[in-house]
């Protein structure tokens, strides 16, 4: 009698994700050039030991942990290494393994699509992890994107020349200058939000300006970290980065302190401009509460007379006046006029 299989749902059943899913590609550069085509790992790492001064460029999309164990096996990567490359949502950090630097970079999308900006929900963020080694350097995106820096390369081979940093020097300035790109849309969304909040007698939501403070709080959390970061990178690690790439990190590091400064400012003038909306809101409430006492003291004196004529005793001379009934209309029609300048001019109405 034949086994019987084992069941989808049993742990000896679980379905491995081909390690080539989780490639985006995989390069080698020679003296700053691209070498045509792709190549699998194992046939890059043995192309650049061919090529000495040569390195490999391997990205990767979400790879799971069976995946990258695989890619740790192929370059020599640290085990806690491959444990924050499967796990994403990480602060951006740099961290230093015997020859290897990994790095995390924060990327940060700015959504201009209206049906994303009626969800609330403007700034979405992702990851780019770069491991870099002495021949190889891995970017691993979660939830990001990266254009194809290799493109570049034939601009300027020498820089690329320098090593697989260069790489990761570009893949970080792409993210930071995402950074500034975004900060100045959202400058120009609090522009518009101060001039509505202090035009005279405009109306506004107050709970529009809580929620782009939500999404520049978000944008901070992803930012503000990695000026210490690249300061790290660029003071500790001098023996693994050729100086003319620390210039080019700390040309970055400039950029990000500068994004850092705007996004605060942003935060603070939300915050200025939510005392002032509440202030504003409550000088409205206080405008429309005069507004009702004033209608409501016009209406009294009326009331007060025709409550006492509505209480049909028979004892009441006035009720056989012949113009008793005229009479009480011009007393009641003059007490609303005589109420109404007067609460005119006290600015009630």
């Amino acid at each position: 009698m034949a086994p019987t299989p084992p069941s989808p749902s049993s742990p000896g059943s679980r379905l491995r994700v081909p390690f080539e899913r989780a490639i985006d590609h995989c390069r080698v550069f020679v003296e700053g050039r691209r070498l045509p085509g792709e190549y699998v790992p194992s046939s890059a790492l043995k192309e650049t030991r061919e090529h000495p001064g040569g390195f490999v460029w391997l990205g990767l999309h979400e790879p799971d942990e069976a995946q990258m164990e695989r890619v740790a096996e192929e370059f020599g990567i640290h085990p806690l290494i491959v444990e924050d490359a499967v796990t994403a949502h990480q602060r951006p950090k740099v961290e230093r393994y015997d020859d290897q630097l990994f790095l995390v970079v924060r990327s940060i999308r700015y959504s201009e699509e209206e049906k994303v900006r009626d969800s609330r929900e403007i700034i979405e963020t992702g990851e780019v992890q770069i491991l870099i080694g002495k021949d190889f350097i891995i970017t691993v995106r979660h939830g990001a994107n990266l254009p194809d820096l290799s493109n570049i390369l034939i601009d300027d081979p020498e820089i690329y020349a320098l090593g697989p940093s260069t790489l990761a020097w570009r893949a970080a300035d792409y993210l930071v200058d995402e950074y500034s790109r975004i900060s100045d849309l959202l400058g120009e969304e609090v522009d518009a939000l101060e001039e509505e909040v202090f035009t005279p007698g405009s109306r506004f939501n107050v709970e529009q300006i809580y929620w782009y403070k939500r999404e520049i709080l978000e944008m901070r959390h992803s930012t503000d970290p990695l000026g210490p970061a690249l300061k790290m990178l660029i003071i500790d690690h001098k023996d693994l980065l050729p100086k003319q790439v620390r210039s080019y990190f700390r040309d970055i590091l400039d950029h990000e302190l500068s994004v850092k400064d705007q996004i605060g400012g942003y935060d603070e003038r939300l915050s200025a401009l939510i005392d002032a909306s509440v202030a504003k809101i409550t000088m409205q409430q206080n405008t429309d509460m005069r507004t009702i006492s004033a209608v409501v003291g016009m209406a009294a004196g009326p009331t007060l007379i025709a409550g006492i004529y509505g209480m049909n005793f028979e004892n009441m001379p006035e009720l056989k006046w012949e113009y008793g009934y005229f009479i009480v209309l011009g007393i009641i029609f003059a007490f609303m006029v005589i109420a109404f300048f007067w609460f005119r001019r006290n600015d009630w109405l």
